[in-house]
């Protein structure tokens, strides 16, 4: 899939051609270490808080895939939109090297769909079947992304994110959500390409491109918050389908209304 034959096409720069080819770009040092131990002082006080609510957590997944792949006690903490816990967060969504990687990637126009904080605890976080995210939010034009920020290191024993690169270019996929037993005998989790990254790293991904990690076997712990994004030319298939903010981080949404910008989720 080259730059033009996106539906929207992807601005031509260095991390717009390899997105294009990879369907995924590793950004180092988004976040200074300044930066980066702020959002981790915020990270611990949301992971605190989501563990004394009594709310349930974790986001292992269920299945005959995940029995085969997790022990029985893995976890990985989870909650949507960090920032709605968080001014630090929201502030991250806006930091200038990330919307600057963003906008080389989506254009002028970026809009947030949702953020997700994954915390895999060491020695037993719970790993990730390889799946696409595109059957989760579909949008018409398929420009929809994420960017993982990492609040700590990740490698491949703490089950970092795991791809096949060119893989978005054979486009939707049916049954892919990562619930099949067909999925890990055509893309298995071991054949996968591990990115390793750094604190303040980011790691963006199409989300057609086949993704996975394996658990955290590490004594450390695994922090990350992925962000959601899309252009603004673009709309989503099914907007209830999934928690979706629209919160516009660089340029304009031109197909914001009052009913969607007044709606309550």
């Amino acid at each position: 899939m080259s730059l033009s034959t996106f539906a929207v096409p992807i601005p031509d720069s260095e991390l717009g051609r390899q997105f294009a080819e990879q369907g995924y770009v590793v950004v180092k040092g988004v976040f200074s270490p300044d930066e980066v131990a702020t959002l981790e002082a915020d990270f611990d006080r949301i992971v605190a808080q989501l563990v004394a609510s009594g709310e349930d957590i974790n986001a292992k997944w269920g299945g005959e895939v995940m029995e085969k792949m997790a022990d029985p006690g893995s976890v990985v903490i989870h909650t949507h939109n960090v920032q709605h816990y968080s001014s630090v967060w929201t502030k991250a969504f806006l930091q200038e090297k990330f919307l600057k990687a963003a906008t080389d990637l989506l254009g002028p126009d970026v809009v947030l769909h949702h953020s997700k904080l994954f915390q895999k605890p060491a020695e037993n976080g719970a790993p990730f079947p390889m799946h696409q995210d595109w059957d989760y939010f579909p949008s018409k034009l398929d420009t929809m992304l994420a960017g993982i920020i990492h609040v700590s290191s990740a490698n491949d024993e703490m089950g970092c994110l795991r791809v096949y690169p060119g893989s978005h270019k054979a486009g939707r996929i049916d049954d892919s959500k990562g619930h099949s037993g067909w999925i890990e005998e055509t893309y298995p989790l071991e054949g996968a390409t591990p990115l390793g990254a750094e604190p303040g790293d980011v790691v963006f991904f199409h989300y057609l491109t086949w993704h996975g990690s394996k658990p955290n076997r590490s004594n450390k712990v695994r922090k990350t918050v992925l962000v959601q994004l899309h252009a603004g030319a673009d709309e989503l298939e099914n907007p209830a389908g999934h928690p979706y903010e629209r919160t516009v981080l660089a340029g304009f949404n031109p197909h914001m209304t009052r009913n969607n910008a007044s709606s309550v989720k």
